[in-house]
């Protein structure tokens, strides 16, 4: 009776109905349960998306935020800043004002100040001349105090610190600067050499500072170039009609483009570099003497005529031997030159006794003597 119950049942499908169902509805769940999670996924996504958004916006807005918060805090600070921003370089002259002076410019002193306390510093090398101002009124720099013409400068730069504000004007060339003091106001004109000076000559002391040149027995090829050159100095300062400008005066290294620039921009009529030589190899610290360098692919007039003086006059001065003219357009200073050059190799400080002579300040004086004497026959001769 069962059996023919389940049969007829089987008969009309009712079994595998049920069976469908129970399926179906499982299936239904399962698919429920997968539309959740990528809703969740998707949600999550979101979310995250949006915090990213939060966060890169904070990094964007927090700066500026920190800059609202100093420039409310640190206002005058800011004020200074900005305008000491806009007055800097050329725009810092006044040359709109008509100028009633014969002078290149004039600076308007802040109030309590003389124009005779203010310190003018000159940077021949860098072609810069710097304004030292005591005061306390560091406003009066970004009010237009400068007043002229802005020919001949490439740029102004302002500072202010420690109770003294500073102007720093930029020449383009080698001038001499002349300062003229009346009350409140402070009148500077830039000369050229010429103007000042009958001729103009550039010395290079060799090497410097960090590059000690040649070192033989502990003494530096750096330090016998300066020691001839600051005895040169003592007999060029003793004529008047001739301008002398220095690349070093000090254990100082200036660069190879300075010390060209130095001599090209001051338009000079002689440029001499003093450098000391070696060598090296079996047998050759027996060779010693002078020996002079020249761009031999200029004029002979412009190098290597005014080599040969130096030559003459140094060997003759000192009694060192005469070992010729060196070609030497391959040395920077002396092929970017745009004016008569010579490099005077004085002696070989890897032969003993030259060495000897050398660091003796009795024989530099002697070579000292002879370039001295190299310039002057140079003028006599046309240069």
């Amino acid at each position: 009776m069962a059996r023919d119950i389940s049969a007829r049942m089987e008969e009309h499908g009712k079994v595998p109905r049920i069976h469908s169902h129970v399926i179906s509805v499982s299936r239904h769940m399962q698919e429920s349960r997968r539309v959740m999670q990528e809703k969740i996924l998707k949600i999550s996504a979101c979310f995250c998306v949006a915090l990213a958004i939060v966060a890169c916006a904070s990094f964007y807005y927090l700066p500026k935020l920190h800059d609202t918060r100093l420039s409310f805090g640190m206002e005058q600070l800011e004020q200074f800043i900005l305008t000491k921003s806009e007055n800097s370089g050329i725009s810092a002259i006044n040359t709109d004002v008509k100028a009633n002076f014969p002078q290149q410019l004039r600076v308007e002193l802040p109030a309590g100040c003389d124009a005779s306390q203010v310190e003018v510093r000159q940077n021949y090398n860098s072609q810069t001349v710097d304004l030292i101002i005591p005061t306390d009124e560091q406003e009066f720099l970004y009010e237009k105090p400068l007043v002229g013409s802005s020919k001949n400068i490439s740029d102004v730069f302002m500072d202010y610190a420690g109770g003294k504000a500073v102007i720093e004007i930029v020449l383009n060339r080698v001038f001499e600067t002349e300062k003229t003091c009346a009350g409140k106001y402070l009148y500077l004109d830039f000369l050229s050499p010429h103007e000042i000076y009958d001729k103009v000559v550039v010395i290079d002391a060799g090497h410097g500072g960090s590059k000690p040149g040649a070192i033989k027995q502990g003494i530096c090829e750096k330090d016998i170039d300066l020691a001839i050159v600051l005895e040169l100095k003592k007999l060029l300062e003793q004529n008047k009609k001739i301008g002398v400008y220095y690349t070093r005066v000090d254990d100082s290294n200036p660069s190879f483009d300075s010390r060209v620039d130095l001599a090209n921009k001051a338009d000079a009529d002689l440029f001499i570099s003093v450098h000391n030589n070696s060598t090296t190899g079996p047998g050759l610290s027996k060779v010693q003497g002078t020996q002079v360098m020249y761009d031999e692919k200029k004029p002979d007039k412009d190098s290597k005529d005014f080599a040969q003086i130096c030559l003459e006059e140094v060997t003759k001065s000192c009694g060192s031997v005469d070992k010729g003219l060196v070609a030497g357009n391959d040395i920077f200073i002396i092929r970017t030159a745009a004016v008569p050059v010579a490099l005077i190799e004085v002696g070989f400080m890897t032969n003993e006794e030259e060495l000897t002579k050398l660091n003796s300040n009795d024989y530099q004086k002697k070579v000292a003597e002879g370039i001295y004497q190299a310039i002057l026959r140079a003028f006599e001769e046309g240069y």
